[in-house]
């Protein structure tokens, strides 16, 4: 079976989402692949050239691959707020 491009970093490998620098398995494809990948948050407020008007609690959520540590994507939130779910199904 071919690799199937999903994203600039993902991919779809023998039914399994992966990580397309490295080809390690997230999950299987139809499965939100985020649960599966190494998770850092930093405060929003913190970074540099952040305007005093955003909220103390406001998150930027980075997802990276667990074998190699490429980055896989990001996402803005509220610490509570469930993952933005990106389901691929095969």
């Amino acid at each position: 079976m071919s690799r199937q491009v999903i994203s600039a970093t993902l991919a779809i490998e023998k039914g399994k989402i992966v990580c397309a620098d490295c080809g390690r398995a997230l999950v299987e494809a139809g499965q939100s692949w985020k649960r599966h990948a190494a998770l850092t948050s930093t405060p929003i407020r913190d970074m540099p050239g952040a305007a005093s008007a955003v909220d103390d609690k406001v998150v930027l959520r980075y997802f990276a691959c667990p074998g190699c540590g490429s980055l896989l994507d990001t996402e803005t939130a509220l610490p509570e707020d469930p993952f933005l779910d990106d389901v691929v199904k095969a």
